[in-house]
């Protein structure tokens, strides 16, 4: 069974990806930008923190043995149901 994951903002305006369905554990990833950062990118952060987390676990599926063909699926399943929630 895949998870459904979300990236929301925390409070301390970090970036974070969480699995949808556990409110309260810790985050997977979060990703903080610097002032000078969110000057430049304002509301289009989301959008670079989600290219961001997709290039990492693509890079990291590179890694997955290829004979297991099943785990490859269900990771690509997974990347794909990434969705923005802020």
């Amino acid at each position: 069974m895949s998870s459904l994951y979300e990236l929301v903002e925390l409070t301390n305006g970090e970036i974070a990806l969480k699995r949808a369905d556990e409110e309260f554990e810790e985050p997977l990833v979060t990703i903080r930008f610097s002032t000078e950062s969110l000057s430049v990118l304002g509301k289009s952060k989301f959008v670079i923190a989600k290219a961001m987390i997709e290039a990492a676990m693509e890079a990291a599926s590179e890694d997955v043995d290829e004979d297991d063909e099943y785990e490859q699926a269900m990771f690509d399943e997974e990347m794909n149901e990434i969705h923005q929630l802020h």
